[in-house]
């Protein structure tokens, strides 16, 4: 998730464990920092585009990891504000804080690698967009409650704001569910065979859902919304670059997307150079992470490092277009 929204959560768990042992503001503020210690991994530069993106969220995020670092960071906050008797109560809540930041990022699409340093795997539900308000802002308004209100209602506000959020995040997860039971019962009507079916929010809410069925040699993109009045889905057919795959599929850094993308993945070439894409975030033809690999003779050598060349849409007129489409505004004809 977005860095205020782990910031958010980081507090208010901080509060809700800390109650009122400890100043508000202090168990608010440490929370905070919390939360934001295991995305500092973004700031490593692990030598090119593809290992950053598939480096992050890895041991920063482990809970394995993160639970070894509880008890450190407990200890410095204990003993920077004279409570050591408190060392206990900050290690429970300083735990919380750490481990529900991975957890979080796993409702995400992305990829989260929870196992570290036991496996590489990552973990990813992608039942809310990375950014979502619905979630954020229950825990801002908790925790600001908490640091206004002197009396026991601040707390109470701030427990209500972790409900909502996490009721949040399972509305979601049954949101997800349905869809894909929408999403499955169309191909079959359409008769159409897939290996593999993703369904993930669009951008800022759970109501449309953006979905990606894949075959050896094609993708099919469509969307559904759940104000939609009929269960139909219009799908848009694409390219896998299939004969790409089978000629480079080997080649480390397209093999590390195609495992880190769950297999949502397509190659393409242009002047020469190997591109491949992450299907999961963004739409066509924008994609957030799209890299090139470089020429033929660079790889062979060595002489390029994978590049960033991801796009993204022009907010002005995509944000009206997901609105509409929210509202269960169809596109006037697709490509089946």
């Amino acid at each position: 998730m977005d860095s205020l929204t782990q910031i958010a959560l980081g507090s208010a768990v901080g509060v809700a464990v800390m109650g009122r042992r400890t100043a508000v503001w202090k168990a608010a503020l440490w929370g905070a920092i919390g939360g934001t210690l295991p995305d500092l991994d973004a700031f490593i530069n692990h030598g090119n585009a593809i290992l950053n993106m598939t480096r992050h969220r890895a041991e920063s995020h482990a809970l394995f990891v993160l639970t070894l670092a509880a008890p450190v960071l407990a200890w410095i906050v204990s003993r920077v504000h004279g409570e050591a008797a408190l060392f206990k109560r900050w290690w429970l809540a300083l735990w919380l804080v750490l481990i529900t930041h991975p957890l979080l990022d796993t409702m995400t699409v992305y990829g989260t690698q929870l196992l570290q340093p036991f496996s590489d795997y990552p973990f990813a539900v992608g039942s809310v967009f990375v950014i979502d308000p619905a979630y954020t802002v229950p825990l801002i308004v908790g925790v600001v409650a908490a640091l206004w209100l002197k009396s026991a209602r601040g707390l109470a506000w701030n427990t209500a704001g972790l409900v909502i959020s996490t009721l949040y995040l399972a509305w979601g997860v049954g949101a997800q569910w349905h869809v894909t039971q929408v999403a499955r019962a169309s191909l079959q009507t359409e008769g159409l065979a897939v290996d593999e079916l993703l369904v993930t929010p669009s951008p800022f809410n759970t109501v449309l859902w953006r979905l990606v069925a894949t075959t050896p040699t094609q993708y099919r993109e469509g969307f559904y919304s759940l104000l939609d009045d009929s269960p139909r889905i219009q799908w848009t057919v694409h390219e896998r670059g299939a004969d790409l795959i089978a000629q480079h599929g080997n080649e480390p850094y397209l093999a590390r997307m195609a495992a880190f993308s769950h297999g949502f993945y397509s190659v393409s070439s242009t002047d020469g150079h190997l591109f491949v894409t992450d299907l999961r975030m963004g739409q066509e033809p924008h994609y957030t992470f799209r890299f090139d690999l470089g020429t033929n003779a660079a790889r062979a050598n060595g002489g390029h490092r994978p590049t960033l060349e991801g796009s993204r849409p022009n907010l002005a007129t995509a944000l009206p277009g997901l609105w509409r489409r929210m509202l269960g505004e169809r596109p006037p004809s697709a490509t089946n």
